[in-house]
Formats: structure tokens, sequence, C-alpha cells
């Protein structure tokens, strides 16, 4: 697998259009701090990490998918920017504002992955991973 993230967003993405509410895959430290940050932004219930039924030294990233009260998608759309062929990186005030104001960019920065909004506050750029809304 060459690239982890765009793995990641894949998944999740196929998982919201196939109206799962689980969706599985192996994990990683960047993975989980991906997680928490779109648990943060509201687009996602929770996420746990677990280990494999059959080998303990598996563990794999399990996120709780949101949705609204009628079923409607909370995550319309979830893309990567950067890419292994392509890095992506932006400075405190070239950070991509999404739908004005109404998505988020997640930004792996010196202090984890934050969105836009939080990078800008704490005075930070970095790389652009992928933006959600």
């Amino acid at each position: 697998m060459s690239d982890p993230v765009a793995d990641m967003l894949t998944c999740i993405r196929n998982a919201v259009a196939a109206e799962r509410a689980v969706v599985e895959f192996p994990t990683s430290k960047l993975r989980v701090a991906i997680a928490g940050a779109l648990q943060r932004h509201g687009y996602i219930w929770d996420f746990e990490v677990v280990s494999a039924a059959d080998d303990e030294s598996k563990r794999r990233l399990r996120i709780n998918l949101k949705y609204g009260p009628t079923g409607e998608r909370v995550i319309q759309q979830i893309s990567c920017v950067s890419r292994p062929g392509r890095r992506v990186y932006s400075s405190v005030g070239d950070i991509p504002n999404v739908l004005q104001g109404l998505g988020v960019c997640l930004l792996s920065t010196n202090r984890g992955v934050l969105g836009g909004g939080e990078a800008k506050k704490a005075n930070v750029g970095g790389e652009v991973l992928c933006v959600v809304w």
C-alpha cells in the first residue's frame, strides 16, 4: 500500500455510500490522529483501536460513522489533497477555506492533525491531508 491515508479515506467514502454504520481497516498513528480530528469536528461518532480476532498483534481501527436523524449523510464528500507523488503544504495564511467554512481541511502539523480553524488559532501550517464536507 503506497498511500495509507488515501486508502482510509476511500474506505470511509465507500462505507458512507453503502450506508454502513461501522468501517474497519488496519491502524497507524496517522490514521488514529485523522479519526480523532474527524470526531472533534463532528463527522463521525467515535472510533476505537481493536485487536484482530485471529492475531493479537494485528490491530484495526474501527470507526462508527455518523448519519442524520432521517438517514442523511454527515460526510457528503471526503477527498485527499496530498499524495505521495505530490505533497501539498500550506502556511497559516494560505490554509484553504472549505465551502466558506461549512467543511474542514485536515492538516498534519507539528502539533498533530488539526482542522483548518484549529491550525489558524495555533498559528501553525503544515501538510494538507484532506478536505471533508
